[in-house]
Parts: C-alpha cells; structure tokens; sequence
C-alpha cells in the first residue's frame, strides 16, 4: 500500500503506479523542474501525491537517458523515440524503471502493470508496449 503523509488515503501500488504515469506524461508537455510539475499535480490526486510515485518519477528523471537508450534498442527499424506517443513512453519509461532498477517487484508484474494502463491510456498500444518490454525481458534473461 502507498500512503500520503497525513495516512488518510491509501493506494495500492497500480494506484500509484497510475500516479507516476500521469506525472510523467505531464512533465512530457513542459520543461518546468520535476518538483514543479509533482507540486502543480498535487492537487490532481485526492491527498497529494504518493510516495512511491514521486520516488518512482524522481528516478526516472535521475536515470531517463538510460532507460530512453533501452527502449531505443528495442524500436523497429527506423523508429525513434520521438515516434513514440507521449502515454505511451510514458508507460514505457515507467515499466522499464521499474524492471531495471526496482528489484521488489517481479518482471511479470511490471509488464502486466504497463499493459493495463496502455489499455487505459493509449489508442491500440498495449500490444507494443507488451513487446518492447518483452523483448527487454527476454534480453534481461539472456544476459544472466
């Protein structure tokens, strides 16, 4: 469970998963400093934004050239990550975090994770984000 600083509401972890990626998407649209984007979302969230969420995009931002290079290897021939529609990097950024750098939670569900919200999110994406990540996976497996 994920809960805000005053225990009055308490999210499960797809919640704030969902969190992070409506921040993430909205720091998409500008170049404000990530805090400023967190702070001007805030009020989006019924308590505030979650802790995980803000970790989780904080993260990101910490590590996104890596984790846009991993994506990028993993693009059709041609395709750039400029290509890409901004939920669905979004979605893609945030599962490959979470894949990458947080150990905790299982592969399977990072994926799972990413496909619901591409479903949620995105226009006939799911199907994509489910085989860049993948492909990530298979590559992640092959390496051990």
């Amino acid at each position: 469970m994920c809960e805000t600083e005053n225990n009055e509401v308490k999210l499960s972890r797809s919640e704030a998963r969902e969190q992070a990626f409506m921040l993430l998407f909205s720091k998409s649209f500008d170049d404000e400093p990530l805090e400023a984007t967190i702070e001007d979302n805030a009020e989006m969230f019924r308590g505030g934004v979650c802790g995980y969420a803000q970790a989780v995009v904080t993260g990101i931002e910490a590590r996104q050239e890596e984790i846009d290079s991993e994506i990028s290897k993993y693009l059709k021939k041609g395709w750039t990550l400029r290509r890409l529609s901004r939920p669905s990097l979004a979605i893609l950024r945030l599962a490959v975090y979470e894949i990458l750098y947080l150990e905790s939670i299982p592969d399977s569900v990072s994926v799972n994770e990413a496909v619901e919200l591409a479903k949620k999110y995105t226009i006939d994406e799911s199907g994509f984000v489910n085989g860049i990540l993948g492909s990530l996976i298979r590559a992640k497996e092959a390496a051990k």
